[in-house]
């Protein structure tokens, strides 16, 4: 199981709680995906109250708020003393967005809150791009998790650089990766895997399916397989056809 900041965590899913019908599909799907850890922004939690809190809460989950929204770092930073203050955990999902279109990280704002809340005891969670100099610096700045994206927040487009997230993987072999954002089908979330990633994060592809509770099962399920298979040492892809008959002993005809 992947292993944050010292700290097991039940499944490589991570599932956020934003967007569902209803509390009560929220809780079922949570239920049949088995999640490790529930994100939860900050602003969501106020708009919901207690309740919305109490229902995070009883879903079994290691809780991580996250600063969605925000677009710089100073307001990130805030955000994030805030949700500690408020939900009692120095963990945090540091997201500062730079496009509006895209909800891309900026970057550079990025790195600068992720040192302000590491060297002010928070253990971050950075959604990041592949970039290998921007991920270089985050863990530079004191984080030890980096969460690249698979394609934009809530796209569903699934992995939009597999090139980029194998040298990302390769660069850093011990550092805890996560694929964040873009996800939209089991296979996305299974080639994630199959990458050697240690978990993946997504919301949208199970809040807004026709049955949530079904996608949460699903996508539990690939990740599984994904994980495995990247334990079984899968086979190298080749150009060109290799026989899977032996041919030694076959009689041929002149």
């Amino acid at each position: 199981m992947p292993v944050f900041y010292g700290t097991e965590v039940a499944s490589p899913l991570m599932l956020g709680t934003a967007q569902y019908p209803s509390p009560a599909i929220l809780a079922e799907a949570f239920r049949a995906s088995g999640a490790g850890i529930a994100t939860v922004s900050l602003r969501r939690e106020a708009g919901g109250g207690q309740d919305f809190l109490r229902l995070v809460e009883s879903l079994g989950a290691r809780l991580l708020p996250n600063t969605a929204g925000c677009h710089s770092a100073r307001e990130a930073v805030t955000t994030a003393q805030m949700a500690r203050e408020l939900l009692g955990t120095d963990w945090i999902k540091l997201e500062v967005i730079g496009h509006a279109d895209l909800l891309a990280p900026d970057v550079f704002q990025l790195v600068e809150a992720a040192r302000t809340l590491s060297a002010d005891g928070f253990k971050v969670f950075p959604y990041c791009t592949e970039d290998l100099s921007v991920c270089e610096r985050l863990l530079d700045a004191g984080c030890e998790v980096l969460m690249p994206w698979g394609a934009p927040i809530g796209s569903g487009l699934g992995l939009g650089n597999p090139h980029g997230l194998r040298a990302l993987r390769a660069a850093f072999p011990d550092v805890p990766l996560v694929v964040d954002a873009g996800i939209g089908l089991p296979s996305h979330a299974a080639a994630a895997m199959e990458m050697g990633f240690d978990a993946v994060l997504l919301n949208t592809a199970v809040a807004r399916a026709g049955d949530p509770v079904a996608m949460a099962r699903a996508m539990a399920q690939a990740v599984e397989a994904g994980r495995a298979a990247h334990g079984a040492d899968p086979m190298e892809p080749r150009e060109m056809a290799v026989p899977s008959t032996p041919v030694i002993g076959k009689a041929f005809l002149a």
